[in-house]
């Protein structure tokens, strides 16, 4: 890619990145075109997709989980490192307000461009729940899809006003409901 379509499409993934947090994953993508002083054909070619452009917001954040969940594996006690990838998951998740429902829909569409990320960070999480479970620290009747969807729950109830100040709290009550008593020094706050 040449120097300035990097610029430029760094420039729009920062413009949507901001549009995105402030009015949610549903902003038109002509208003992101607007902000960016871009016609909407530049962004599309950029992006031709609404998911292409959540994939390439999301898919650093979610490399990044899955290079931490590799480092927490090697590190930290199995409950501690569930519960560490887990609240960031929950974070990142939140911080693309909306974005959870396309993310929970694409695990499920090969065809969708966030799919591939997806599954990818969805396969760390699993990583380190039956990492957990083989510990005994974790309920052994969940699997990695559970978990994603237990995380995109608690990140959807974050973004919900009337729940957000509840958020810490629901986050220990599905971790006490994950990990085993022997794994629940991980919940603490």
């Amino acid at each position: 890619m040449r120097a300035d379509a990097r610029k430029n499409r760094d420039h729009l993934l920062a413009v949507a990145g901001t549009a995105i947090t402030e009015q949610g994953a549903d902003v038109s993508l002509r208003d992101i075109a607007r902000r960016a002083n871009v016609g909407l054909a530049t962004l599309l070619r950029h992006f031709p997709t609404r998911e292409a452009l959540l994939d390439a917001l999301l898919r650093t954040s979610f490399d990044e989980l899955t290079a931490k969940a590799d480092g927490l594996e090697k590190s930290n006690s199995p409950a501690d490192a569930l519960v560490s990838w887990l609240r960031d998951f929950v974070a990142c998740a939140r911080d693309y307000r909306g974005a959870i429902t396309s993310m929970m829909t694409a695990i499920e569409d090969e065809e969708s461009a966030l799919h591939a990320s997806c599954v990818t960070m969805r396969a760390s999480g699993a990583r380190l729940l039956a990492r957990a479970q083989a510990g005994g620290v974790a309920r052994t009747d969940i699997d990695g899809a559970d978990l994603f969807a237990l995380a995109g729950s608690l990140a959807w109830l974050g973004e919900q006003p009337s729940s957000a100040p509840r958020a810490d709290h629901l986050f220990h009550v599905v971790v006490s409901a994950i990990l085993t008593s022997e794994g629940s020094g991980g919940a603490e706050p």
